[in-house]
């Protein structure tokens, strides 16, 4: 078969990786330049993987295939690489700090992590790519970003600018970054959709590196779930120790995000707290509510930066105009000083402060006054899409609204190339 791969990023490693050495012709479209300017989000930031039943997505992943995505990832790395990966488990159960969370309402979620390290990830890409490149059977498109896919007569049309050619097969694996492809392939097709009533957004949160660091030293990341008082469910998601805040950018906004190195790099701790949102009829647009925040932020902060704020103005509702002890690790003309409340809907904003509270009745440091707010932090993956409408068209990874994770969308990958 002839077979189209659109977007290189970690569900696409996967599909690709279980189809190497069989007998398909392979085409990967990637609309970066090169693999260095890839916008693979998880990958390209971070490196964070784990193995568990708890997180990651809604997809029932073995264990055992878990625990090949990780390996794989890490056997990319030198020897003396393999080394600086940092390991822990959030929640075991001889934590001293699940009883903690847990009886100020807290649901602490149990993961096994690994860290490879945004400083890491450009070697270990390549490795894939070269890996993948040695094999006549694929073949890298960089520098096309597919505008549409349709499927006639049982083949499958892939255009782009300049570019148009038919396959056998295609699988759609542009992450959270391509929500404009999908977002017109759904307009198309809207049976495509299996549910489109959630959100996630909120913020990401700056605290200094002491007041987590007994956290960081036992699990790396912990993952906490609440309930809040308005009934939204509110979650950690993406610690990072001694990292940094980065902007993550789309065509036409930008959000934030956090990464770490894999040695200390700043004195700061950087997590997102967010917030799910579940809407009723005739809401069907979860990636257009979170652009129009998204955007919103932006306008506030005068152009392609985003607000941070101290978490004592937040609950204030006081624009922030000085910082206190706690200094941004976003590059200072990323950012605006200003009011984010001005952003995040009412329910939203009071369900965070009441979970910031919360941390701070368990890790009263999590609650400082000058601990800082950067808005807003969107997740694009809200859309779950149902892979039964094509016979040869699948969505893989971040984009199907099923996975949410580098663990999950490159196990969901090599799942869909299984059943090829």
């Amino acid at each position: 078969m002839k077979i189209a791969v659109v977007g290189f990023g970690a569900a696409a490693i996967g599909f690709v990786s279980d189809m190497m050495g069989k007998e398909h012709e392979i085409h990967i479209f990637e609309r970066s330049k090169d693999v260095y300017s890839s916008s693979i989000s998880g990958i390209r930031s971070d490196g964070k993987l784990f193995v568990s039943s708890d997180m990651g997505g809604d997809l029932d992943i073995p264990t055992e295939i878990q625990k090949n995505v990780v390996d794989y990832y890490i056997s990319k790395l030198s020897e003396m690489d393999k080394k600086d990966v940092k390991t822990g488990t959030s929640f075991s159960k001889d934590s001293p700090f699940f009883d903690a969370f847990y009886s100020k309402g807290f649901d602490p979620v149990n993961s096994d992590f690994f860290h490879i390290g945004t400083d890491k990830l450009a070697s270990v890409l390549k490795k894939i790519l070269d890996e993948f490149s040695s094999s006549k059977k694929v073949k890298f498109h960089f520098g096309i970003k597919v505008d549409d896919v349709t499927v006639e007569n049982d083949k499958v049309n892939v255009k782009a600018d300049g570019f148009e050619d038919t396959f056998d097969y295609a699988v759609i694996a542009v992450g959270r970054s391509g929500h404009a492809l999908v977002k017109h392939m759904i307009e198309k097709n809207p049976n495509l959709v299996v549910s489109d009533n959630v959100v996630d957004m909120g913020i990401r949160y700056e605290v200094p590196n002491h007041v987590v660091k007994k956290l960081n030293e036992e699990m790396y990341e912990f993952k906490v779930r609440l309930r809040a008082s308005t009934g939204y469910l509110v979650r950690t998601f993406c610690n990072n120790p001694s990292g940094k805040v980065v902007l993550e950018k789309y065509d036409d906004f930008v959000t934030v995000n956090g990464h770490s190195i894999s040695k200390a790099e700043s004195p700061n701790t950087n997590f997102a707290i967010l917030c799910s949102t579940s809407f009723t009829e005739p809401f069907n647009d979860p990636v257009g509510y979170g652009s129009y925040i998204s955007k919103l932020g932006n306008i506030l902060a005068g152009g392609r930066k985003v607000l941070v704020q101290t978490y004592s103005d937040f609950v204030k509702c006081k624009r922030t105009k000085r910082l206190g002890r706690v200094k941004p690790t976003l590059s200072q003309n990323s950012y605006v000083l200003g009011d984010v409340n001005l952003i995040l809907p009412r329910r939203i904003a009071l369900s965070i402060s009441e979970f910031i509270q919360k941390l701070g009745e368990v890790v009263p440091g999590l609650a400082y006054s000058d601990n800082l707010m950067y808005a807003v932090e969107v997740k694009f993956y809200s859309n779950k899409l149902d892979n039964g409408q094509y016979e040869n068209l699948k969505f893989i990874g971040d984009c199907s609204g099923h996975t949410r994770s580098i663990t999950y969308a490159t196990a969901h990958g090599k799942m869909i190339a299984q059943e090829v």
